[in-house]
């Protein structure tokens, strides 16, 4: 047996059994071959109730291994991580989910959870964290794409053990993330085609004959731009008709399809206020009076008084949808609706991004890219007009600076 100045000891050991099929382990005596049995590293750890707690680990090929094994352990406890090396990637992968489930939102941690107890652990869980490499990743990838699975889910299959990965990296448990950079390139999405003003009103006008109280939901999604789970979520404190004002604070959500729970919005700068036209505060207006139980504070309920279930919207709003004869959209292009129609006023997208809530104005401008060709048409058109102006200026009196304020700008020209 080794031992050295830190806590813990190094031993050989093997798994012959004498006469009575009792396993010698250390007392071996063909220990004293070199190439019998392997190397064992046993520690005691403190736990809380203050009874000894012996890890051991075998099957290292030599003494130096056993020893590095038992230094990483040591250190990883130190740090705050396991860096047991016998931990398999379901028991990691297990053990962050746990770690994680009150970190989370719930429809995060319900995501996560099916990828890794249903995709990820079935495939993956017998290997040793360590073994788990790039790969066997990749070697996954194709397998899902080969067998007809769309991109877009492998895609978000694999976010997942970028993230579980990842942390391990972060606190020093792994030396590298196995599933970076992901062997699949994140799926474009699909442009957008949002139904025109003139369908809008058709749609609306088709609801307002068949059921009320969706038309007013949908009246207020189209008027503000909300995503459907924060209008679901829509609580009647947040709505200050008189002032022409909307709180943000929740957004509805189903885990599992199941159970309903409020969550925090889906960014910080979602968690803002919302302007009100008088249409959208005449339909939150009939919306409110139409509730049978104020008591939940939802703005939107269905007929027994309990939240509308965003499967259910769904469900409803393509019914409906067909019934009208309109184009197929989701209920979410309903927010692309509304950023559609505002440059039309000639809104900046600079407000445009503000009033959907983005994190950044490069947000609104990739997911909306088709909105700034008017833009750069209007800003090349400008440029042009304003050279043909100097140009005419100038052939007229020669004498006559090129900058003179004189001339006109055709900016403040259009614009009036």
């Amino acid at each position: 047996m080794r031992r050295s100045g830190r806590p813990g000891r190094v031993y050989r050991r093997c798994g012959c059994r004498d006469a009575t099929r009792r396993q010698l382990g250390a007392k071996c005596p063909r220990l004293t071959e070199q190439d019998h049995g392997t190397w064992t590293f046993a520690v005691d750890i403190p736990s809380l109730n203050n009874r000894r707690r012996t890890i051991r680990r075998g099957g290292f090929e030599d003494a130096w291994t056993a020893e590095a094994a038992l230094r990483r352990l040591l250190e990883g406890r130190r740090l705050g991580f396991d860096a047991d090396p016998h931990e398999t990637v379901a028991a990691y992968l297990t053990k962050w989910l746990k770690s994680t489930e009150f970190l989370l939102k719930p429809t995060t941690y319900a995501r996560y959870r099916t990828y890794l107890l249903c995709e990820l652990i079935p495939v993956f869980g017998k290997m040793r964290l360590e073994e788990l490499a790039h790969d066997h990743i990749a070697a996954y990838t194709h397998q899902q794409l080969e067998a007809g699975r769309g991109r877009q889910a492998v895609y978000h299959c694999l976010a997942t053990p970028s993230s579980t990965l990842g942390t391990a990296v972060r606190a020093h448990r792994l030396p590298y993330n196995a599933a970076q950079p992901l062997p699949i390139r994140r799926p474009q999405a699909a442009e957008r085609v949002p139904w025109t003003a003139e369908q809008a009103d058709a749609f609306l006008s088709h609801w307002r004959g068949v059921d009320p109280a969706f038309a007013d939901l949908f009246e207020v999604i189209i008027g503000t731009g909300l995503r459907k789970g924060e209008a679901l979520g829509l609580q009647r404190p947040c709505v200050r008709i008189d002032d022409r004002v909307m709180y943000i604070r929740h957004t509805l959500s189903a885990i599992d399809n199941h159970e309903l729970v409020l969550t925090a919005p889906k960014t910080k700068k979602s968690r803002n206020w919302v302007p009100l036209s008088d249409r959208v505060a005449a339909a939150l207006q009939r919306a409110m009076a139409r509730n049978t139980s104020p008591g939940n504070g939802h703005v939107f309920q269905d007929t027994d008084g309990k939240p509308l279930h965003p499967a259910a919207v769904r469900r409803r709003f393509h019914e409906l949808r067909e019934q009208a004869g309109l184009p197929h959209v989701t209920v979410h292009d309903l927010r692309h609706l509304a950023a559609t129609l505002a440059p039309e006023g000639n809104v900046p997208m600079a407000v445009i991004s503000k009033t959907l809530r983005h994190s950044t104005l490069s947000t609104t401008a990739n997911i909306y890219s088709h909105l700034t060709w008017d833009v750069a048409r209007a800003a090349v058109n400008t440029i042009e007009a304003r050279l043909h102006l100097v140009e005419a200026r100038t052939q007229r009196d020669p004498d006559v600076p090129v900058h003179d304020s004189r001339l006109p700008n055709p900016l403040f020209s259009h614009a009036a």
